[in-house]
């Protein structure tokens, strides 16, 4: 082959367009972008998923349990399993942080031009998440461990009640990454979280019983879904679930499942245009 030949086969295959990625290629590189980013933050990952929640822990148990429950010991028994949805729920708001700075700082507009599978770029983050949200339940559960608490269910009820929280976080993550993708600020997002979640954690039933509620307040705090999660959650971990209450629950988060992904990648290429 001459030299002419052989230059000329080179150029033909570097103007070769390269093949289109498959949208399970295209999830696993944007999860590994999302990974490596974490392992350059790895101290915030410890404060939110280890520090924060070993502290709430300690604060609520030892400051309000015996106040609450006449015993910390006592308080701790229901306390736990709320304690480990209250702690996701806060870290829920990151997901839509994360998206909207890097739309902020133009990203996302590199990333609809390039030809993969475009909810990727959301799968991903959302994939890492997941990982923080697993370890400050794993941390919360620990924690309760050393401190006292004693699951009535055994592991089954455990691994139940993980289960469901994590559930509960994945459900919550996809309103925030929907709320991420259409603020115009970033404080605007975390603004919001501040003005929606707090009020939801604060009346729900994680950290007192609604049957020492006034009647009318009582109600509206059992179907607040901060309180059914954590009804649910502690009654797996207690054998003391309702049929009805685990339905109602799953029915719940499914739906919110079912609306905000579909709405989130909606928004995203609309957005992408």
């Amino acid at each position: 082959m001459s030299h002419t030949q052989s230059r000329l086969l080179q150029t033909m295959n570097l103007s070769e367009r390269p093949q289109r990625p498959n949208a399970l290629r295209a999830v696993s590189t944007f999860v590994w972008r999302s990974w490596r980013k974490t392992l350059g933050k790895l101290h915030y990952l410890a404060i939110d998923s280890i520090i924060f929640p070993a502290i709430f822990l300690l604060i609520f148990t030892y400051l309000f349990g015996g106040a609450i429950s006449g015993s910390t010991g006592n308080y701790l028994q229901f306390l736990l399993p709320g304690m480990m949805v209250y702690t996701v729920t806060t870290m829920t708001v990151y997901i839509g942080i994360g998206i909207k700075t890097d739309i902020e700082r133009g990203v996302f507009n590199r990333f609809r031009t390039l030809p993969f599978w475009q909810p990727a770029a959301i799968i991903g983050t959302m994939a890492i998440h997941l990982i923080s949200f697993a370890a400050a339940v794993i941390t919360t559960f620990g924690l309760g461990m050393l401190l006292g608490f004693r699951p009535e269910a055994g592991i089954i009820g455990v691994l139940l009640a993980f289960l469901l929280v994590m559930f509960y976080a994945f459900s919550l993550s996809w309103i925030f990454a929907c709320i991420g993708i259409v603020v115009q600020k970033t404080e605007s997002l975390t603004t919001m979280s501040y003005i929606v979640l707090y009020p939801l954690m604060f009346t729900s039933n994680v950290f007192a019983d609604t049957s020492t509620m006034p009647h009318w307040l009582g109600r509206i705090v059992t179907y607040n879904p901060v309180s059914l999660a954590s009804a649910t959650a502690r009654g797996l971990m207690h054998g003391t679930t309702e049929i009805s209450m685990l339905v109602t629950t799953i029915a719940g988060l499914g739906l919110i499942v079912m609306i905000f992904i579909p709405l989130t990648f909606r928004l995203y290429r609309q957005k992408a245009h």
